[in-house]
């Protein structure tokens, strides 16, 4: 059974998480203009992961989902979104946990792996390496599709997004203030992690770089691809298997 719950972030903005499983607390971050429900339970992956033992915690970004969407901008700092996460672990009293993000949500981890979360594995998906050393190039992507709604040429990337920001149902103008709390991670900060970190990116994804260049980077790192491109991998039972075959299965 999935249950939903919400805290204050410390600047007073509702953080809402759903939750599923009875196992070992796995922390799983959705994607931009996405959510919980849309990126985890939807397509089953939740389930498969609570199937295999997992507490999965899902929260909504703020800006996201059922969390709070303020429209000022003094609610999104730079690396709030990390800042949220450690928030909701502290709030559930979460100190050994596992790690997962998709696309954003794998920048997310990227960010509080950098500033010292210590899961037992982490899982980045839907993410190349230009992705978290070069944010300000997805920046100007999406600032480009809130700029223009309604008048994108069918089928661009910028459609694309438009429409899938239809489909959620998203606050455009609290999801442009997103943008501004992406942070760089650098290449010699990601080569500091010490701790096991999967790598899991549709097999045609190339939206946030390239993942084989993350790889190399990695001390610990294991990359697994998974049939789809960034958006499309999302809808598919693989992704959810693979981030079960990297979380249970032998270290690396």
């Amino acid at each position: 059974m999935i249950t939903c719950d919400s805290f204050l972030a410390a600047d007073g903005v509702k953080i809402a998480w759903r939750e599923i499983g009875h196992g070992r607390p796995l922390l799983l971050i959705h994607g931009f203009m996405s959510d919980a429900d849309t990126n985890w339970i939807r397509y089953g992956h939740a389930a498969a992961l609570a199937d295999a033992g997992y507490r999965v915690i899902m929260p909504d970004l703020r800006a996201h989902g059922l969390s709070g969407k303020p429209h000022n901008p003094a609610h999104y700092p730079r690396d709030v979104l990390a800042d949220d996460q450690f928030s909701l672990l502290a709030h559930l009293g979460v100190e050994d946990y596992d790690l997962g993000g998709y696309s954003l949500g794998g920048r997310t981890v990227s960010r509080m792996l950098t500033r010292g979360a210590a899961p037992a594995r982490a899982v980045i998906s839907g993410m190349g390496l230009e992705g978290l050393t070069n944010t300000a190039h997805r920046g100007v992507h999406f600032r480009h599709v809130f700029d223009n709604l309604g008048h994108h040429e069918k089928g661009s990337a910028a459609w694309m997004a438009e429409a899938f920001l239809k489909t959620t149902g998203g606050d455009p103008e609290a999801l442009r203030h997103i943008l501004e709390t992406f942070t760089d991670t650098s290449a010699a900060q990601i080569a500091q992690w010490t701790l096991p970190v999967a790598l899991v990116c549709g097999e045609q994804d190339n939206d946030n770089g390239s993942v084989a260049d993350l790889a190399a980077l990695l001390r610990r790192g294991k990359l697994v691809l998974v049939p789809g491109n960034h958006m499309s991998a999302v809808t598919k039972p693989e992704l959810g298997q693979a981030f079960v075959e990297v979380l249970t299965g032998e270290l690396w």
